[in-house]
């Protein structure tokens, strides 16, 4: 059986295109306690990919932490990744876990009650919910912000942990926890942080203590 801490999830942003800045951040957000990494890349080729995919894991594995590919389960298996996040269009879950093997990590995209009930009966390790708030990193077929209702009424229907994502930072983080998630899933309040390092470690710090709240 898997275990995984899923709380803090930095997802690589893909705005930042000048690769030393974008390994620096990485860094940071690994020094700063996140604890798994999933690396997003929608404009590389599949060689530039693979490439930057390797330098992420080694920064990972240097920190212990598990890196997920979004999306390509062939850079995923070619690197031996812990796993990859899958959305709505893309490979099948059951296609996905086939070629992974049992002891990959599947996350599965979820924006709404009926996806989250079936994912209730797929072969994954959780489920991505967004976006729960109004965010500017993602735009393309972006649907309504669920909000911590949203949140609250696919809690009492799923089966599976749950990652938020979508215009999460400092402020809005304690009431995501508070309302049942696992965990939440960052881009820009690391990566456009002035101190990508200590802004982790403040969200970390709000995760843990509003989880020993709960």
């Amino acid at each position: 059986m898997k275990k995984v801490d899923y709380s803090l999830m930095y997802v690589t942003d893909e705005r930042i295109t000048d690769n030393s800045q974008f390994l620096n951040i990485l860094e940071s957000s690994l020094k700063g306690g996140t604890s798994i990494i999933q690396l997003r890349e929608k404009k590389l080729n599949t060689k530039q990919f693979y490439i930057r995919a390797v330098a992420v894991k080694n920064l990972c594995a240097k920190y212990n932490t598990p890196l997920i590919i979004n999306d390509r389960i062939d850079i995923a298996l070619a690197i031996d990744a812990a796993g990859v996040h899958i959305g709505q269009k893309d490979m099948p879950v059951t296609i996905s876990r086939k070629l992974l093997g049992k002891n990959k990590i599947i996350g599965w995209s979820v924006s709404n009650e009926e996806q989250a009930v079936e994912a209730n009966n797929l072969d994954i390790d959780y489920i991505g919910l967004s976006p729960i708030f109004s965010t500017k990193t993602k735009t393309k077929d972006l649907d309504n912000p669920l909000g911590i209702e949203g949140l609250r009424k696919i809690k009492t229907r799923s089966s599976k942990p749950i990652i938020c994502i979508g215009g999460i930072d400092k402020k809005n983080t304690a009431r995501i926890i508070e309302n049942g998630s696992d965990g939440i899933a960052i881009v820009s309040a690391i990566s456009q942080a002035n101190n990508p390092e200590q802004a982790t470690k403040t969200l970390k710090d709000i995760i843990c203590q509003t989880g020993m709240k709960k």
